[in-house]
């Protein structure tokens, strides 16, 4: 077969004789990877792109491997030894060559995703019109390779890159950027580049369904996607949850184990586990609306700086700020555990008087570091930080603290981003969440019910609502009345499935709950029970004894007021018979009050269609009631 890279890659027995004078001259490792290279022994294997919206695969990886069993097997080993022993471009084109040759003899449809890096683009030998006549041989126009421009070195001349990927361009060739997320670098990139595809680090779509920080990033990427007419790739999909929110966040294509793991001989379309997930019409509970996501610890706020020595000298330490001009405080370590954090401004100030540097310079460098810094665990919450450091001097502020895991250093936070994150904390919360039980508030609420309607979903949207309350808070006060209201927060968020049900919290003692579990009836009938057994000790013995409130009514009568209780109205919701959220809120507050009519803690099932917009009817089927004692 017609091979371009001939001139790139001599053949193997003059290998040896005309890259080097003696063998003694180069290691193993770079004689191990010649042999490779030359001797073709790199494999290929290819991971499938998914498109959620056609159900079919857009396209493939192409990624390479070494011998099995061999040292340089995995793409790190690999890469590793040519960048130490400068044969990067030599790999990568031996690297191509193999994917194209592989990929053309499996006849896999779609799209081929190649790595390059920057340094392979502008080499002279990638543009050489042999590889595009190479290419026509095996079959493969320019306009089936996507070239996937990888970030392992700094792009130092953006013209330049440009130049070349508009030729490339111009020939039909597509461009994607790698590992969107990973660094700021990437996002310049971005901006320069102008792709078509971008790929969004595995990081932040790896338990994106749980993950509230991770979800509203990837969402701000997609949103910037949009505005850039770029496709998104989302990378690093493991489970049905990821692959179930990426989908609803309207990212069309994702990668990843739970879609297909790379393989020398790839499926052509996707498992029978991906499509059903793909046509389930379940509609993800975005993080934000579980109330367990709320909770943010000190691992967001951590930044790996890395550390220095409890030997080293002053000196060195000066060396790190000068070469690092946005480096503030340096921590140091006795083998992983943090001992001490130096200040950059004390330091500096202290060696910029006469004599000093001369003096303590050689001196160790915990002479000048704070030995009692502020060190905290990685899972401390950030309202536990933000209480330790409104107790500490002020100088812990600026300073900021040292982040461990099991007393093991793993990076610095600083004050000023602990600020910033309780206040965007504290905005957020008040557009969108009830600050009593930090459950999603009207807004979110309204947005989940729109987009179940909008996908078509069957659910069931249930308003709970307590009865008597007023009474109770006039006899027990407010703030025995808030922790009642906490409590049924926690039992319907404990009966709901936190993957399917959406509990939000209206406002008082009012919650919406939107399941779309099958079950959700009884999940409605074990919250009833929860709460009459749960609710008993907040009364005192004489108001069980008697059964009741003793408290005044509107007209100021002395009367005994029921015990409070749970009433739920539940709704069957179809797309069919409802626009919007507006229509679904007022005709569950409705069923509501028919639950509300019954004495005790009742579930009531409005199944009447509507027969005009907010307005129930009888069509044959009565609504059904439930009570619980």
């Amino acid at each position: 077969m017609f091979n371009p890279f001939s001139h790139l890659i001599p053949e193997r027995q003059t290998t040896q004789d005309a890259a080097f004078p003696s063998s003694l001259q180069v290691s193993d490792e770079a004689l191990a990877l010649k042999a490779l290279i030359h001797g073709q022994q790199l494999s290929a294997v290819f991971q499938p792109l998914l498109d959620c919206r056609a159900h079919s695969y857009m396209g493939f990886e192409g990624l390479i491997r070494g011998p099995e069993n061999h040292p340089l097997h995995s793409p790190d080993a690999l890469f590793g030894a040519a960048r130490r022993n400068q044969m990067g471009l030599e790999l990568e084109y031996a690297c191509l060559q193999t994917i194209l040759i592989a990929f053309a003899h499996l006849r896999l449809p779609g799209k081929l995703f190649v790595n390059a890096s920057p340094a392979c683009l502008l080499d002279p030998r990638f543009k050489d019109v042999e590889n595009q006549t190479f290419m026509r041989h095996l079959g493969l126009p320019p306009s089936r390779i996507v070239i996937e421009v990888t970030e392992n070195q700094d792009i130092t001349d953006f013209p330049e890159i440009q130049s070349t990927l508009a030729y490339l361009r111009s020939l039909g060739f597509q461009i994607a950027i790698d590992d969107l997320g990973e660094g700021f670098s990437n996002l310049r990139m971005w901006s320069e580049i102008r792709p078509e595809y971008v790929k969004i680090d595995r990081h932040f779509i790896t338990g994106i369904g749980q993950d509230d920080l991770k979800f509203q990033f990837v969402k701000a990427m997609q949103d910037l996607a949009e505005t850039c007419s770029a496709h998104i790739i989302a990378e690093g999909i493991e489970t049905a949850t990821d692959l179930q929110t990426v989908r609803d966040l309207g990212i069309a294509h994702g990668q990843g184990f739970f879609i297909a793991r790379p393989h020398a001989s790839p499926l052509k379309s996707p498992n029978q586990e991906v499509l059903d997930m793909l046509c389930s019409r379940r509609v993800a509970v975005f993080p934000q609306a579980i109330a367990s996501s709320s909770i943010t610890t000190a691992r967001t706020l951590l930044h790996y700086i890395e550390p220095i020595a409890h030997h080293a000298d002053n000196d060195q330490v000066f060396l790190r700020f000068e070469s690092d001009p946005q480096l503030e405080v340096l921590p140091v370590v006795e083998g992983d555990i943090p001992v001490g954090l130096i200040n950059r401004h004390t330091l500096i100030d202290r060696f910029s008087r006469p004599f000093r540097r001369e003096l303590y310079g050689k001196k160790p460098c915990t002479l000048f570091m704070d030995p009692a810094p502020l060190v905290v665990d990685e899972n401390a919450t950030v309202q536990e930080l933000g209480l330790i450091l409104s107790r500490a001097a002020r100088h812990y502020l600026f300073d900021g603290f040292i982040v461990t895991c099991q007393g093991r250093y793993t990076g610095v936070g600083s004050g000023h981003d602990l600020m910033a994150l309780i206040t965007e904390m504290q905005i957020s919360a008040a557009r969108y969440a009830n600050p009593l039980t930090q459950l999603p508030g009207n807004v979110p609420i309204n947005e989940h019910i729109d987009r179940l309607l909008k996908a078509g979903v069957r659910f069931a949207a249930c308003y709970a609502d307590l009865d008597n309350f007023k009474p109770f808070n006039d006899v027990y006060g407010y703030r025995r009345g808030d922790d009642v209201i906490q409590l049924l927060g926690q039992i319907l968020v404990e009966v709901a499935d936190a993957r399917l049900d959406f509990v939000g919290h209206i406002g008082g003692d009012d919650f919406l709950i939107l399941f779309q579990s099958n079950d959700w009836e009884a999940r409605c009938a074990r919250a009833l029970k929860m709460f009459d057994e749960q609710v008993m000790p907040f009364f005192n013995a004489e108001d069980l004894e008697r059964g009741g409130l003793i408290g005044e009514n509107r007209r100021g009568e002395v009367v005994l007021h029921p015990l409070p209780a749970l009433s739920i109205g539940a709704l069957i919701a179809e797309s069919c018979y409802y626009e919007s959220h507006h229509e679904i809120s007022t005709a569950a507050a409705e069923a509501k009050k028919q639950a509300k009519k019954q004495r005790g803690s009742s579930l009531f099932i409005e199944r009447r269609r509507p027969i005009s917009q907010n307005l129930p009817h009888h069509d044959g089927n009565p609504p059904d009631l439930i009570l619980a004692s």
